[in-house]
Formats: structure tokens, C-alpha cells, sequence
């Protein structure tokens, strides 16, 4: 994309003047002027204006916006130095280089009833996942009866126009000077989920859904492009001989192998198995300047937060009602969060801060958005995207981090200390985080045998025996023994926590209410171990019905497996401590050198964890959630991505013996349907005292319990 003409109009030069840079009275957002004498401008375009659905407390009515926000970024304004290739876009006559985010905004219809709190919610790879329903989920309602106002606008700049409810944001590609493509290194895992003879790029398990970057050459034998093959993510490389696979579109039938030329496609002779882990590299074209996707969510929350009225007069409709703006992620988009923050975005142009508080939801890592050929939507597992971007830049928070291993210096929080602009922040963890996406290190020294200190403005907070995501529920488990060891899913969850914990942060950020303390699993006291030193009781003789069938649950073997981390080499041009820069490793070098991973420690009667925030299931459990599963296709060495496991507790204590299972009967825990009750009822009191939940969940957590059928 190349823009060619100003897409921002200033209706007067008056108006512009009027906003003396500090974003709040107008059409400017603030920044240095560049050589030009300008400054950035945002346009508001609102496309669509609807009621939501019901009412909410004394605030009312709500209504839905959906519309786009154009703005300028200036190449100019050392702010946005840190921007990979952003002197290498395009500009506009004004020097600017160009940027469009679509948005949805729920907002109460009359602004006077509004709390001042603005949340942001950042999209998932376009995807809003946390639209709030409160026909089907009544106690999000809990977010509009304290009159927030809900934003969800987009920062990924691959995301296609594919579905109406995906946001997408569009940012340039950069060019060299003369005009000319830029071409370099890129990478990508192809998982086939079942024998086929072509693959879509740009492939792997979370990122497939992308708008790939196209070849330079759909020459697959010149230097730089290789197919190979394996079968375990550490199994030597094998190579697809490049007579056996070709850039083309293909079928088994009509257009069989080599197929029709096509750039978007990988085409196999023989087709694709999909017992193996594929991975391509080829020299790409025409890379996108996405880090631009994270000074577009710097400027449009700064807009919604402080301007009057657009470049073109456009009144904004939050105009004067935001008094604080708090920011959540969850996941990949979580860890984009933290790469916001961790790269400095969270200093606004005219130097104030951004977001007031952030959360940081499941998310252990970073998000690949700055780099030459940024891959942003890809994630991370045991068999996939091991050694994807996403794993060089500091797990640790503080602003004076030093990492042994590299000798880098600085951790998330380095930049926005120096310029005073650290949010309150909040860091969830589920057990996938330790066990799959390389958690611990926010939280022990680089050899795994000293607890940390976190900032003062951080709290890091634990799901107990939880999975990835999921509303947990014995309804959500399912079970397939071909695919999967053990039952999949978790009873246990972290949705209730996580409103909660929202609550906490929003009275931390505008009542200044210290929130809880940090709940974490910790060498000190014996809940953080290696792997190697998880002990499970035993759990075996149970069977789980899949639809009208008993199927037979294996007895549980603990097989220590988990996700390494290994310091890599992408190469003397890539950044690694911001992820930025242009990799020409591809594959990455591994150096040898790891970090330790370590997990919580269960406990030894009911294979709970013992650490962190310890949920209703937790403490008034129907069986063991495990925070992993494993692949059960022969030959395969994995985890079941992103997902635990859950065992269910014998009912009665004969069946136990019998079994040989140590774990506790449901009999021996509660005797009846009303001790069961009971446990909850005392759970859920103990977790509103403490914060980590709602009344309105505790009640409807009590409601569930007495309506179970668990004991006579």
C-alpha cells in the first residue's frame, strides 16, 4: 500500500494551532512538529451508531459504535524512533506516514452517567474476545452499571477483512528508497491437521488466518528457500527436495501436482502428512511496518481520552468524560500489551501517560510486532512456533533487570520508568504459562533458584490449576483417546478471577485501593520446582462417558514434559532485547544456553496445585484439573496445545480402594450433597473477602452447587 495523497484534511490551520500539541482541544494529538510545521492529526469516522441491549443501574441505557480512526505518525518525533523500517514508509504531504484502525466502542448513552474509566480491550488477531454479553453472561453486566466506557480498536496490521466482526488495522509497507521492494528472510511452520496436497500459507496453528507476505520469487530453488519436514520439534530438519514442492495452488484430482503457480500456497508432491511438523523459508517481499500498529493504539486512545473534536471538526464522543483509561489483553494480545509497554508506547505524545493501569491476562511473553517480516499472530506450544519471535525480549518487569545469560540490561518497565509513565499493572498466569509458554522467568532468576522482587506497581497473580482458557465446568470437558491421553479441559477457571481482579485494578488506578498482594508459586517456600520434582498421587481405575459410551481413563503417568527456553540467534541485525530489527537467522541458532523452567507443585493428596489464587474448584474440587495433557498420536512427544486435563474424584470411597486411586472419594470430602454445598459456600465467602470474587459469582457459584448432583 502506498499512499499517495494527504488522507487528513484540516478544516482550518486555526483549529490546529488552537490544540498546542497537547491533544486536548482538538484535532491534534500532540508530538513534536516536524520539518513541515506539522503536527499528527486523527479523523474520526463513526459508521454505524446502535442501542445494546438492556439496561444497566443507574447508568442506564448503552449504545454501540462502530467506525474507523485515521491518524498520522510522525517519522520525525523520536517517540516513534524505536518503530522498525518507519523511516523506510511512506509519507504524505504533510511528512506523515498514514495509518486507519477500525474500532467498536460501548459507551452509556447519556456520558453524564459515565464513571470517567475508559476500559480498552485489545483485539486477539482481530478477534474482540471479550465482548461483553450480559443476556449470557449476566455478570459482565457488573462493568456497565459502574458506567465504563469499552473500547476495542485494532493494532495488527495483517489481520484480513475477513469477517465482519474482525478489526483490522492498515499500515504501510515499507519500500527502499528508490521505490523498490524490500526482500528478506522469512519463516513459517505448516501443521497439516489431516493428508492434503496444498497448504495456505502463512501457516502455523494460531498465525494461519493472516495475510501472508508473498515471495520475491516463486523460484523455490534460488538461495534462501527450503522445505523440511520432522516429526518432533527436536528431530533434525529433513529436506523436501525442491523438485517436490513448488509456490502453486493444487488437488488430487483436476490440478494435480506441480499445480497452478500461486504465492499464497505451498503445494507438495505426494501431499502433506500430517504426522510431520513442516517448515518453509523463503525470501519475502514487501514487508509491513506493523510496529505502526502500536503508535495507532497510543494515538486513538489518546484521542478518546483527551481531544475535543477530530481534524475535521468532528466532535468526539467522549469528549471530557474520560478521567482514566485502563488496558487489557488477554493472551496473544496480552502479550502485545506488554510489548506496548515494554517498547515505550505507553508515553503519549505530549509526554503523558496512556493507560493508567494494564492487564496483562495469560499472557507470559511478548508479541512479534516490530521486526522486518513481524509476525504478531503467531504463538506458542511445545510442537509449534518453539522458536518463533515472541521468546528474546525480558520476561522480568523490572526496571533494572539484568539478565545473566546475554548481559542485557532492562526489563519491561525500563523505559516507561525513565519517563514516568508505568502504569499500575497486573500479569495473570494460568498453569499453561509454566508448563507450555515459559512463565516462570517473570518470576525466578535466570537459573531458576532465586525469587525476584517486582516492582512496586506490579502485582503478578496465579489461576490455580487452571488451563489457557476456557470457562471451565464439568460440561466443558470432552474426551477423545485417539487424539488426546486424558480427558480435555479443566474444571477449574480463571473467568470470575479475572472480573474480579479487573475491580481491584480500576480501584487501584482511580481510588488509589491497594490491590491484593501478588499470588505466585515460589521457590522459597517449595510451590515453585523443576519439572522433574512434581509429585502426583496416584490417579487411575476411573472412566469418563463419551456420548452414550464409557471410555476408560488411563491411569495418570507424569511424564515431565514442558516447553524449554533456549536463548536464540536471529542473527547481528535483530534487537533481540525489544524484538526489533530484521532476523537473517532462519532458522534461529540455539545457542545451547537455557533458562530454567520451572511449574507449580501439586498437592500430594488431590494433585491440585498448592500456589496462587486457588478457586472455588480448587477448594471444593470434584476431581483434578491438570494444568497439561498429552498428544496421544503415536510417535508424537507433546503436549495437547494450550489445553490441561481433568480426572475426576471416585464418588464413593469403595470405589477408590478398589481402584487403588490415593486421592480423596467425594464421599470422604463432603459425605452429602449438602457438605458439598457447603465447601462451596465457604470457598466462595473466603474468595469475596479476599477480592479474587465477586458477590454476584459467588451467588450464582452456590446456586450451581446446590443444583449439582454430586452426593445423595
Amino acid at each position: 500500500m502506498y499512499f499517495k495523497t494527504p488522507l487528513l484534511a484540516l478544516v482550518a490551520a486555526a483549529a490546529v494551532a488552537a490544540c498546542g500539541g497537547d491533544g486536548g482541544a482538538g484535532a491534534d494529538i500532540g508530538g513534536v512538529v516536524n520539518s513541515s510545521g506539522s503536527t499528527p492529526a486523527v479523523k474520526l469516522n463513526v459508521t454505524a451508531t446502535e442501542d445494546f441491549a438492556g439496561t444497566y443501574g443507574s447508568v442506564g441505557a448503552y449504545e454501540k459504535l462502530t467506525g474507523t480512526l485515521s491518524g498520522e505518525v510522525d517519522p520525525s518525533d523520536p517517540k516513534n524512533a524505536v518503530i522498525q523500517d518507519l523511516a523506510l514508509a511512506p509519507v504524505n504531504a504533510r511528512g506523515m506516514v498514514e495509518y486507519q484502525a477500525d474500532f467498536v466502542m460501548l459507551k452509556p448513552k447519556d456520558m453524564a452517567k459515565a464513571s470517567g474509566v475508559l476500559r480498552y480491550d485489545a483485539p486477539n488477531r482481530g478477534n474482540i474476545l471479550t465482548m461483553l454479553n450480559p443476556a449470557t453472561t449476566p455478570s459482565d453486566a457488573v462493568f456497565l452499571e459502574r458506567g465504563y466506557v469499552l473500547l476495542y480498536s485494532a493494532w495488527q496490521g495483517d489481520v484480513p477483512k475477513s469477517s465482519p466482526g474482525r478489526l483490522t488495522a492498515t499500515v504501510p509497507v515499507a519500500r527502499n528508497k528508490d521505490g523498490s521492494s524490500i526482500t528478506g528472510a522469512y519463516r513459517s511452520e505448516l501443521i497439516p491437521s489431516a493428508a492434503s496436497p496444498v497448504m495456505t500459507l502463512p501457516g502455523g496453528v494460531f498465525n494461519g488466518s493472516m495475510i501472508p507476505y508473498a515471495p520475491a520469487s516463486l523460484d523455490n530453488t534460488l538461495p534462501g528457500y527450503s522445505l523440511t519436514r520432522r516429526i518432533n520439534d527436536t528431530d533434525p530438519r529433513v529436506p523436501v527436495p525442491a523438485a517436490d514442492w513448488k509456490f502453486a495452488d493444487c488437488n488430487t484430482g483436476t490440478n494435480p501436482f506441480p499445480g497452478t503457480a500461486d504465492g499464497s500456497k505451498i503445494c507438495v508432491k505426494g501431499g502433506f502428512d500430517p504426522k510431520y511438523l513442516y517448515e518453509v523459508v523463503y525470501v519475502a517481499k514487501d514487508p509491513k511496518v506493523m510496529g505502526v500498529g502500536l503508535a495507532a493504539l497510543r494515538d486513538t486512545v489518546s484521542f478518546f481520552r483527551k481531544a475535543s473534536v477530530d481534524a475535521g471538526g468532528v466532535a468526539n464522543p467522549l469528549a471530557g468524560r474520560i478521567n482514566s483509561v485502563i488496558g487489557q489483553g488477554t493472551s496473544q494480545s496480552g502479550n502485545a500489551m506488554k510489548t506496548f509497554l515494554h517498547l515505550g508506547f505507553n508515553q503519549a505524545l505530549d509526554g503523558s501517560k496512556v493507560f493508567d493501569g494494564l492487564y496483562a491476562h495469560v499472557a507470559a511473553r511478548q508479541t512479534n510486532v516490530n521486526t522486518r517480516f513481524a509476525v504478531p499472530g503467531g504463538g506458542g506450544a511445545i510442537r509449534t512456533d518453539h522458536t518463533a519471535f515472541g521468546q528474546t525480549a525480558p520476561r522480568a518487569l523490572d526496571k533494572d533487570y539484568v539478565d545473566p545469560l546475554t548481559g542485557r540490561k532492562g526489563g519491561v518497565m525500563t523505559r516507561c520508568a525513565a519517563s514516568n509513565t508505568c502504569p499500575k499493572f497486573f500479569l495473570g498466569l494460568s498453569g499453561t504459562e509454566f508448563w507450555q509458554l515459559q512463565g516462570s522467568p517473570v518470576l525466578t532468576d535466570a537459573a531458576g533458584v532465586r525469587d525476584l522482587a517486582q516492582p512496586d506497581n506490579a502485582r503478578i497473580y496465579y489461576y490455580s490449576s487452571t488451563q489457557h482458557g476456557g470457562n471451565g465446568g464439568t460440561s466443558g470437558i470432552g474426551y477423545n483417546p485417539a487424539a488426546n491421553v486424558y480427558p480435555t479441559g479443566t474444571v477449574t477457571h480463571h473467568t470470575d478471577t479475572f472480573r474480579a481482579l479487573f475491580i481491584a485494578l480500576e480501584d487501584w488506578v482511580v481510588r488509589d485501593v491497594a490491590p491484593p498482594a501478588s499470588q505466585v508459586p515460589r521457590i522459597a517456600d517449595g510451590t515453585l520446582v523443576r519439572p522433574d520434582k512434581v509429585v502426583y498421587p496416584q490417579m487411575k481405575g476411573l472412566s469418563w462417558a463419551a456420548s452414550s459410551v464409557q471410555t476408560a481413563i488411563p491411569a495418570f503417568n507424569y511424564l515431565a514434559r514442558y516447553n524449554n527456553y533456549s536463548v536464540l540467534d536471529f542473527g547481528p541485525q535483530f534487537i533481540a532485547q525489544d524484538e526489533s530489527g530484521i532476523a537473517t537467522n532462519l532458522p534461529p541458532v540455539n545457542t545451547g544456553v537455557d533458562y530454567a523452567i520451572l511449574v507449580p507443585q501439586v498437592d500430594a493428596s488431590t494433585g491440585l496445585t498448592r500456589s496462587g489464587i486457588r478457586g472455588v474448584e480448587v477448594q471444593a474440587p470434584l476431581g483434578t484439573s491438570i494444568e497439561f495433557n498429552y498428544v496421544a498420536t503415536p510417535g508424537i512427544i507433546d503436549l495437547t496445545s494450550l489445553t490441561g486435563s481433568f480426572i475426576p474424584f471416585h464418588k464413593t470411597e469403595a470405589a477408590r480402594i478398589a481402584a487403588g486411586d490415593t486421592r480423596p472419594s467425594l464421599e470422604s470430602l463432603y459425605a452429602s450433597q449438602a457438605g458439598y454445598v457447603a465447601a462451596v459456600t465457604a470457598a466462595s465467602t473466603n474468595l469475596v473477602a479476599q477480592r479474587f470474587l465477586l458477590q454476584r459469582d459467588a451467588d450464582r457459584r452456590v446456586q450451581q452447587a446446590t443444583a449439582a448432583s454430586v452426593l445423595p
